[in-house]
């Protein structure tokens, strides 16, 4: 099969050159033209026509290497990459994860795991594979019990407190909600209180702060003259939003002369701080479940760095930036953050002024005009994408980078901007799916051309992804015609989805499985050994 295609297609990519190229004058001017365009076309050609014909390493297929809650053994290891090796796969993007597999004896990051990655790394080097390890445990995110809680995504919470103008107020501020115990504050902000109060849900503290006019506040036409259906009650006067946070002690007391309002009117005082988001790394073992590290700061990486493939850059010695190759960022699912300790710092370094007059906003209330507020929470926006992208993203490649890693992402679905985001990734992945999991093509395309826009040589694909449909029926022919399609999207590299970790050397058929997800793909299957002229095609 492998012979006869490539044949067809060597004819075809003749056929459609005209021959006054390829042979006379190609041959005619070669000796004079060596060095020139034309030579280097040509060169261009027949290096195609080879890496088709005898495609290098780098060509291969990989597979996502699920390790299943703790059952892992050194000979699996083996068995597992020599399968790999005999069928012609390439690499393995290593993820272990919790998917209701009684647990092994292997806790995740223990000092047996860690000599177990050990000897991934040393048996990949014998058989010519590459490994890349996730970013975290689970599938998605960079978090673990390594990353503080002072490290960790962070959202901003509110509590609010209503005080008579025209007297004396003393008393401590409720504390906002804190997770897993963890507040700090932010500042103290006081204004007069709107005649109108706007009816906001909980959603506008999630990320990203969406436009509060039309998105979350209930009452208000969707109509083009949005300042003229908002009511002037509603709005709050910049000029009059006060900073109470110097008055306030580390206890949240406060102490302060409330100025007289007009018709004896009451302040509205906000006590602002930020807390945990909540969000940890799933669907992980119990010993890698931890806080997802904060996304807007390079401290937040470093200390997911440095608790995970640190450690196993360490203990890869030399294998690291060789067999250990890369690092790997999955698809994002744990929601997003509106703040980070030097968020303050960050937004006037970025946007040219202080984001602190105008945090009511975050509440869901109106500062000054409908205008001027969506314009906040749209700089808001553009912030966290920024910071994104520099302090997570672009972090992590350096931090990779300098160990001799490369860094793959799924780089799309995060509150930041794609193309932001994929600037900093040497190898951009999409994914497709076989059975389930909606229509996701949009993502070849964004993933190749941001590849083609930045000379990235690699777009790879989570690939054929299946949901509980799969049953061990997917196999090489039925699942070709859609990996054809995905070629002609601009994927080169299949990462398939999924082989599970085969922890007996003897087969168990039909093996270890990872619940209902992905191709049932290991060597456990009845066409593993025969499914290497695939791989090659």
């Amino acid at each position: 099969m492998t012979a006869h295609l490539q044949t067809g297609f060597r004819q075809s990519w003749r056929n459609h050159l005209p021959t006054a190229f390829l042979n006379p004058l190609r041959l005619a001017l070669a000796g004079l033209l060596i060095g020139s365009p034309m030579a280097r076309l040509g060169a261009a050609e027949a290096q195609l026509e080879r890496n088709f014909l005898h495609p290098p390493d780098a060509a291969r297929p990989w597979v996502f290497w699920f390790w299943l809650n703790g059952n892992i053994t050194r000979e699996g290891i083996t068995a597992d990459l020599e399968a790999m090796k005999r069928a012609g796969i390439g690499g393995v993007l290593i993820m272990e994860v919790d998917q209701g597999t009684p647990a092994g004896p292997i806790a995740f990051m223990s000092d047996e795991w860690r000599a177990l990655f050990q000897h991934v790394t040393t048996e990949a080097t014998r058989l010519g594979l590459e490994v890349s390890m996730n970013n975290d445990a689970g599938w998605n995110g960079s978090g673990g019990p390594w990353v503080p809680l002072d490290k960790a995504m962070q959202v901003i919470v509110t509590s609010e407190t209503r005080v008579p103008g025209g007297g004396k107020f003393e008393a401590v501020l409720p504390m906002p909600r804190a997770n897993k115990g963890f507040y700090r504050d932010i500042a103290v902000m006081a204004f007069p209180t709107p005649k109108v109060v706007p009816n906001v849900d909980d959603r506008v503290f999630n990320f990203p702060a969406k436009s509060v006019s039309w998105s979350y506040i209930s009452g208000y036409s969707t109509g083009t003259d949005r300042e003229a259906k908002v009511p002037a009650e509603v709005m709050i006067d910049p000029a009059k939003i006060l900073d109470l946070t110097k008055q306030t002690d580390a206890g949240g007391k406060l102490v302060w002369e409330a100025p007289a309002l007009a018709a004896a009117g009451d302040w509205t005082v906000v006590r602002f701080g930020h807390t945990f988001s909540g969000a940890e790394s799933h669907p992980a073992p119990a010993a890698g479940i931890g806080p997802e590290c904060d996304k807007l700061s390079k401290e937040g990486i470093e200390a997911h760095f440095n608790g995970l493939i640190g450690k196993l850059i360490k203990d890869s010695g030399p294998l690291a930036g060789k067999a250990f190759a890369a690092t790997h960022v999955d698809s994002w699912e744990i929601g997003g953050q509106n703040w980070t300790p030097k968020m303050r710092e960050e937004f006037k370094r970025l946007r040219g002024y202080d984001m602190l007059p105008f945090l009511p906003a975050l509440t869901g209330r109106f500062i000054g005009s409908v205008d001027t507020t969506e314009r906040f929470l749209w700089d808001l926006r553009q912030t966290v994408s920024e910071l994104m992208s520099e302090n997570y993203i672009g972090h992590l490649a350096k931090l990779a980078h300098a160990h001799g890693l490369r860094l793959s992402m799924e780089a799309y679905g995060t509150p930041a901007l794609d193309m932001d985001v994929i600037n900093h990734v040497d190898e951009p992945v999409c994914e497709f799916w076989w059975s389930g999991g909606g229509r996701l093509d949009w993502t070849l395309k964004a993933m190749a051309s941001a590849a083609h826009v930045n000379g990235r040589p690699i777009v790879g694909a989570e690939a054929f992804t299946s949901n509980r449909r799969e049953r061990w029926r997917g196999h090489p022919a039925n699942i070709k015609a859609r990996g054809d399609r995905v070629f002609c999207g601009g994927v080169n590299r299949f990462i398939i989805h999924r082989y599970a970790m085969q922890p007996w050397v003897e087969d168990r058929r039909p093996g270890m499985s990872m619940g209902p997800y992905g191709l049932h793909y290991e060597r456990t299957q009845t066409w593993w050994e025969t499914s290497k002229a695939w791989h090659q095609y």
